[in-house]
């Protein structure tokens, strides 16, 4: 089978308990850490930015030109015009997205697991809330049982502060695309902001601080078109990396924990997105191919000298384990149809 691109082979059990799948999640965090300061340092670099001001587009530090000034002044023709354009807009955004989708295509949301920035302020916050509170969400009925520490109040403070800390850094991050860094945040520490500047931070702020308060999954699995055409390009690939789940062991989930998750299905309480990670893929439409189901598996099955139980599988492994799946699905169904319903009293 095909090692998917940043994933760890499998280490065998004598090795160091999660040994490999550690070293996975390290790298992840590595990538997140670097694309993280990309987003942030690649408009002050000119990068990537859209300078508002003067109507001109930077990438990598030179002035990205489509030839229509040139057209103007009649330094080239319409037909050199015409064929700049397509070299220089068309051809570039097409070869990009095309990139992009087949990276999905294959691997699922590579991009939301191991580079996306708002996804790494997700699990930020996540793990800051359920230090708090036990809980991923505000919205969880019931906190998550874990057995390492209580909830602590002290982490109340620090998840508020976070949120407001990135809603904010968010708002001057995206402004600074459009309007030169130096000169935004020059005002901005002179207290001499534009007004239009003041209103677009003060908004962006509010609204980013209360989306990663409140609502930080729920933009992830269904508000973000980004992760929705990676979702779409990878559903319609049978052949496109799944977790698979041995379901031939299926018992051995009954004592799978770890210190965070006591009670057993280590693997769901380990997920950023909230999903069964052993149930099949079109239940999985938002998964983003962190690893972290397969790290904890690994963690709770190694404890026990056992073969951890989640595997990433990748091309005719993984046509085969949606059909073994379409078959369990099947097999269920039709057993909950045969069952006898209860007398009504």
């Amino acid at each position: 089978m095909p090692t998917p691109p940043f994933c760890a082979t499998a280490t065998p059990l004598a090795a160091p308990v999660s040994s490999s799948l550690h070293s996975l999640q390290r790298r992840r965090r590595l990538f997140q850490l670097g694309f993280f300061a990309l987003f942030l340092l690649a408009p002050a670099l000119d990068l990537l930015r859209f300078d508002l001001n003067e109507a001109q587009l930077w990438f990598l530090g030179q002035r990205w030109t489509l030839g229509i000034d040139d057209f103007r002044a009649g330094r080239i023709s319409a037909n050199e015009a015409a064929l700049s354009i397509l070299l220089r807009a068309f051809v570039p955004a097409l070869l990009l997205i095309a990139g992009f989708l087949a990276v999905a295509w294959r691997y699922g949301r590579l991009y939301c697991g191991w580079l996306c920035p708002h996804f790494s302020i997700v699990e930020t916050l996540n793990q800051t809330l359920h230090r708090a509170s036990a809980k991923y969400s505000l919205w969880d009925r019931k906190s998550t049982p874990r057995a390492d520490r209580a909830p602590q109040r002290r982490w109340w403070p620090l998840f508020l502060l976070g949120c407001l800390a990135f809603g904010f850094l968010w708002s001057i991050t995206l402004l600074s695309y459009l309007l030169p860094p130096a000169e935004l945040w020059s005002r901005l520490l002179s207290g001499n902001s534009t007004p239009n500047q003041a209103r677009f931070l003060a908004v962006g702020t509010a609204v980013f601080t209360l989306e990663f308060a409140l609502a930080r999954h729920l933009f992830c699995r269904f508000g973000c078109a980004v992760g929705l055409f990676q979702s779409l390009a990878w559903m319609a690939n049978p052949r496109g990396m799944v977790v698979a789940f041995e379901r031939r062991q299926a018992r051995d989930c009954r004592s799978c924990s770890t210190p965070v998750f006591p009670d057993g299905a280590a693997c769901d309480g380990g997920c950023p997105m909230r999903l069964n990670a052993r149930n099949i893929k079109r239940m999985m439409f938002s998964c983003v191919q962190c690893g972290q189901c397969l790290s904890a598996c690994e963690t709770s099955q190694a404890a026990r000298s056992r073969e951890p139980l989640l595997t990433w599988r990748v091309g005719a492994d993984a046509v085969a384990e949606t059909l073994r799946q379409r078959k369990a699905e099947l097999a269920a169904e039709r057993a909950g149809a045969a069952s006898p319903e209860p007398e009504k009293s």
